[in-house]
């Protein structure tokens, strides 16, 4: 009788225990206002005498829905002194008509298009990187995904920090011009989840990794961490190129400037299949980081507190005062910081964005298995690349 009661009693307090998560995820979500707030109340400096010539590496895989305007803003800087080289594997890819387009109709800019299918390792966007960067003239190089969009000040603004000589590396965060609301949804997530852990973690252990929509890093920074082939074999290229520099004692900085990011997702296995590479590769690049993000989908667990205590008063007054916390931290990052347009429209349905990401989060603790432009990966506990795709389908494990 007595060990029942006991049961009992646990029971009873065991249902409390998503208020516990419901809390931290409050303090959570006021830990990440507070960082967007003091984000956005620091400035760089600008100094007008700095603009030190810049090599822009642009590495091509394919079409995006607006690759002509996405590489065309990048010939619009205003900016006195910078190339842009491209590069591209395949002589066939229908992204090298597109590129000579862009050559002829900004013939005053200095550009290249390097075609070589050298591989120095398993993840080739890297690889094409490599290859461009051999005809790089410049000691400052700027790294930018095919899918980015820039103002004509993206230049002048992204090098600033490099004013200071022990600043080795510049990154910048992203909005996401969508078409279509698969994409929209994805891109809800991505602006009110991802930008609120950027801005956390740049608080708590200052900025510490880069973000492929943009890494401005100074030559000699990327030779004393190896070079390219440092790199050469894992998912998170744009992670591991802020955290090595990091590591090596240069300062990692947080630009200012937000790009726009061209998000294709036209079908819901898209985002499934995006959020799945996404997840487990920070899965294995930080794997108390991704398992402690459990803490942070109050959504989640509020929901969970009101079914616990059968709708009680108090059960609708946690999942209220969350949601109330978790919807002002969305606008102050997806609106304030980043003036995302998604955000603004569709900022109602951010509660059913954390609950598809929190199942996609689940699902990232299994399987080592991505699929990214066509190509079969598994990935190691080191987060490196290891391509199955000579393998036969029926060999691949997709789970």
């Amino acid at each position: 009788m007595l060990s029942v009661l006991h049961l009992t009693e646990f029971g009873g307090y065991a249902r409390f225990i998503p208020l516990l998560f419901c809390l931290v995820a409050i303090f959570y979500y006021c830990l990440a206002a507070y960082s967007a707030i003091a984000f956005l109340s620091q400035s760089t400096p600008m100094n007008p005498e700095f603009h030190p010539p810049i090599s822009i590496l642009k590495p091509l895989c394919g079409l995006d829905s607006h690759t002509y305007e996405n590489l065309a803003s990048f010939c619009r800087q205003d900016y006195p002194n910078y190339q842009i080289i491209f590069g591209v594997q395949d002589p066939n890819d229908p992204v090298v008509a597109v590129v000579q387009q862009i050559m002829q109709d900004f013939s005053a800019i200095e550009m290249q298009l390097v075609i070589s299918d050298q591989a120095i390792g398993t993840n080739l966007k890297i690889s094409n990187l490599a290859n461009a960067a051999i005809e790089a003239d410049h000691a400052i190089l700027l790294i930018s995904d095919s899918d980015i969009r820039v103002g004509s000040d993206y230049l002048i603004k992204v090098v600033q920090p490099l004013c200071n000589p022990s600043v080795g590396v510049v990154t910048c965060m992203y909005r996401s011009q969508v078409q279509g609301w698969t994409a929209a949804f994805e891109a809800l997530g991505i602006s009110t989840e991802l930008a609120p852990t950027t801005l956390v973690s740049r608080t708590l252990s200052g900025m510490n990794f880069g973000i492929g929509a943009t890494i401005a890093i100074r030559r000699s920074v990327l030779n004393a961490i190896g070079g390219f082939q440092a790199v050469a074999n894992y998912l998170h290229d744009d992670f591991h190129l802020g955290r090595m520099p990091f590591d090596a004692g240069y300062q990692v900085v947080l630009s200012h400037y937000v790009v726009n990011h061209g998000l294709d997702t036209n079908r819901f296995s898209d985002l499934i299949q995006h959020q799945t590479r996404w997840n487990r590769g920070i899965r294995v690049c930080q794997p108390w980081g991704y398992a402690g993000q459990i803490f942070t989908f109050g959504t989640v667990t509020s929901l969970l507190f009101l079914l616990t205590t059968q709708a009680s008063q108090l059960g609708w007054i946690v999942l209220s005062v969350t949601w109330l916390f978790r919807l002002t931290m969305a606008w102050i990052v997806g609106v304030n910081v980043l003036n995302d347009p998604t955000v603004k429209k569709l900022f109602w349905l951010v509660p059913l964005s954390d609950l598809m990401r929190f199942a996609l989060w689940c699902y990232g603790f299994v399987g080592d298995r991505i699929e990214w432009r066509g190509r079969h990966l598994k990935l190691t506990k080191e987060g490196k690349l290891i391509d199955l795709s000579s393998k036969p389908m029926a060999e691949v494990n997709l789970a």
